[in-house]
């Protein structure tokens, strides 16, 4: 029929009757008709399965539809320091920043609001940071920057730091902030044992003999909140104190004293760097000098040294044995002059060994003869 309008709603649908641009009814399910010859009728259709309601005339239909709003939308609103978590049927599915509102049509999706105040503590409790740091299907798009989070390991501290003021220390585990009205920054600090390498220092010792010496010490950061608000570049700070205190203690010595004593100077830069560092939040564990490297004519001076000092030590042993023999010999010639038969004893081992080395031997006189010609010892006549 001409001018006739029939309208059907579905289950899942609501529809929003303009009538002369001016909103005249929320259509519920079912089947609408009326006359509109002149068009004067609109319908805008909202599917359901979409709980959140927009429309550029909000405002106004909020203040001039007050009663018929409230009876088909729920209203959430959020003040400059607050946040909403929505709920949609029991689960968490989004998040409304402060000074926001949000209309949900009262329909199939059960919404609920639960409202936060972040004005003083922006931290999430320990659920509602598992839920939103990990975040799945629509509820990860819609925290787009809203929440810091920080996984704090084993063995660490987390330094917050809320518009660059450091607030507090954070334990190991699970963190997560509100990013709203303020700036959220967390810094990790590793409490483990960590190392440093000085390594390729060129110094020269007392005597102006130029070395190269690399230094390794182990330490850790026993104070982060010291630490961090004392030095701007921790590492390089305990490099360079490392740095002086070797140069300090091989630059006092002599080589001979440097070459000698390697635990010395280990305890030399100990001292002058285990208290300067501990006094910024940090703590040396161990240190050790690995090398001290000499320039190649140095080591061939020092080779000679080291030649010639063993080769005067090895004369020293050799004249030692020497004297021992000779007072060994000594002592064995006292022996025969005294006792004849064991002089006897002694010629006979001597020809043995002479008869050993002979291929042909004569005799004359018998076995006295050889015994009496061969072989005689003459001790000196007093």
């Amino acid at each position: 029929m001409l001018g006739y309008t029939r309208v059907i709603i579905a289950q899942n649908e609501r529809g929003l009757h303009f009538r002369n641009r001016q909103l005249v009814a929320i259509l519920e399910p079912g089947v609408y008709h009326w006359l509109d010859p002149l068009d004067r009728h609109e319908i805008q259709r909202y599917d359901l399965s979409v709980a959140e309601f927009h429309h550029p005339w909000l405002d106004v239909l909020l203040r001039t539809e007050a009663d018929l709003m409230a009876r088909h939308f729920q209203v959430v609103e959020t003040g400059e320091h607050q946040v909403g978590l929505i709920y949609k049927n029991g689960r968490l599915e989004d998040v409304l920043p402060p000074a926001s509102r949000e209309l949900y049509w009262r329909g199939p999706i059960e919404v609920q609001a639960e409202i936060l105040d972040i004005s003083a503590d922006y931290a999430l409790s320990r659920n509602h940071a598992a839920l939103l740091t990990r975040p799945v299907g629509m509820r990860a798009k819609s925290l787009n920057g809203f929440i810091l989070s920080a996984e704090i390991e084993d063995h660490h501290v987390g330094l917050l730091l809320v518009d660059g003021e450091l607030v507090r220390v954070l334990p190991a585990g699970l963190h997560a902030f509100w990013r709203f009205n303020r700036s959220v920054k967390v810094e990790t600090v590793d409490l483990r044992l960590q190392t440093v390498e000085v390594s390729g220092q060129e110094i020269l010792s007392k005597d102006k003999v130029s070395l190269r010496v690399n230094l390794s010490a182990v330490y850790r950061i026993s104070d982060p909140v010291k630490a961090r608000s004392e030095l701007s570049n921790l590492s390089e700070y305990l490099y360079r104190t490392l740095q002086f205190g070797l140069r300090q203690a091989i630059g006092t010595r002599p080589l001979d004293a440097l070459l000698g004593d390697k635990d010395e100077l280990d305890r030399i830069v100990w001292e002058y760097a285990a208290e300067r560092v501990s006094a910024h939040g940090l703590e040396l564990e161990t240190l050790g000098i690995k090398d001290v490297i000499l320039p190649g004519e140095m080591r061939d001076i020092l080779n000679q040294v080291v030649t010639a000092e063993k080769a005067a030590q090895a004369n020293v042993i050799r004249r030692r044995e020497e004297v021992a023999a000779t007072r060994s010999l000594l002592n064995t010639a006292k022996l025969m002059e005294e006792n004849p038969i064991l002089l006897r004893l002694k010629e006979l081992e001597a020809l043995e060994k002479v008869v050993d080395k002979v291929e042909r031997l004569t005799v004359f006189g018998g076995l006295d003869g050889v015994l009496r010609d061969t072989v005689r010892i003459d001790l000196p006549a007093h």
